[in-house]
């Protein structure tokens, strides 16, 4: 996907004349947004985004020059727009304060996830960013039949597809009046998932159970695994295999002892730069797998069926697509497709 979004952003540079031509955005355009009306009188010319998905989508988009400033990273950006995303100004690795926020005088703020900019937003609530008169928008793909009212990652009502992430290009890419750029990286990224899906049309996961482990805040206690609606479900559905998580909440905190009963036949270990939480490095975590007394005997364990898979694949991004081809060739590697 990298070598495809990489070709895309060098073809807009230089062909963008000889792209068809769509009608052009008419302003003042309104659209609703994660249940709220958003009216830009014109395309925004200076964006704060905070999260590393939705920079990466801007990035996609061509759009990195109208960014001012970037927050909330879990780990490198995309090689293709490394020495764009080091000119932009970093705010913070996590969250960044309003203060600092409003202080790149954007005149729109895109966020990723609603815990946030939202109705409890740990950065503001859209209302304090209206005031200032900065528009804001969210990733649809966090709002949609997901619930966030507790503050943490929420509970998704539905199972997560990558029709959302495809809303949310088509909706920036009208907002930015670049709809060409939106509506030929939504083709790539459809044409990039029916290949993954045909590549492991010999290899499907055969109702394996699997679990997803993101990162824990203490290495021995309860860890942040994958629900049974998330985008690693997403990925789960698409091969054949079962999450062994049957909770609504998006990353619930769930103990090694359920975990150990489901018995999972693969573990997927999230990869990160970030350091958070104790057990974000993923050596921390093969250490704990296979020296806890308990963990140690699962089957997963004891063989060693691991698979490493870069945490932003496992969030609602453009990267869950390399996910489903990242554990479908750790599947057909340990020997469990058919």
């Amino acid at each position: 996907m990298r070598q495809i979004l990489a070709t895309m952003t060098f073809a807009f540079g230089l062909i963008g004349l000889a792209a068809p031509s769509l009608a052009a955005t008419q302003y003042p355009l309104t659209i609703t947004n994660c249940g709220q009306q958003v009216t830009f009188q014109k395309a925004p010319s200076k964006i704060v985004s905070i999260g590393q998905g939705m920079t990466e989508i801007l990035f996609s988009l061509g759009l990195a020059e109208k960014i001012t400033g970037t927050a909330v990273w879990v780990g490198p950006v995309l090689p293709q727009y490394a020495d764009a995303n080091s000119k932009i100004k970093r705010l913070a690795d996590n969250d960044p304060s309003f203060e600092s926020v409003v202080g790149q005088e954007p005149d729109l703020v895109a966020a990723e996830f609603e815990w946030h900019v939202g109705a409890q937003g740990s950065v503001g609530k859209r209302e304090q960013f209206e005031d200032l008169g900065i528009n804001t928008y969210l990733s649809p793909a966090d709002c949609v039949a997901k619930v966030n009212t507790d503050g943490g990652d929420g509970v998704r009502k539905e199972l997560f597809t990558m029709e959302l992430i495809y809303r949310e290009i088509a909706e920036l890419s009208e907002i930015f009046d670049v709809k060409e750029r939106g509506d030929a990286l939504i083709s790539e990224l459809k044409k990039r998932e029916a290949d993954a899906v045909a590549s492991i049309s010999g290899a499907a996961g055969k109702n394996l159970p699997v679990v997803f482990w993101f990162s824990s805040k203490e290495v021995n206690g309860d860890a942040f695994i994958a629900g049974k609606n998330s985008a690693p479900a997403y990925i789960l559905k698409t091969i054949g295999a079962r999450n062994v998580v049957t909770t609504e909440e998006e990353w619930p905190l769930v103990g090694w002892e359920t975990i150990s009963e489901a018995n999972p036949a693969v573990i997927v270990l999230a990869t990160m730069d970030r350091r958070r939480y104790a057990a974000d490095d993923p050596k921390v975590k093969i250490d704990f797998l296979q020296n806890d007394p308990v963990v140690k005997e699962l089957d997963a364990v004891k063989n060693k069926h691991f698979v490493m898979m870069d945490a932003q694949s496992m969030n609602p991004t453009i990267r869950t697509i390399d996910g489903i081809e990242t554990l479908a060739e750790g599947i057909k590697s340990f020997g469990l497709s058919q």
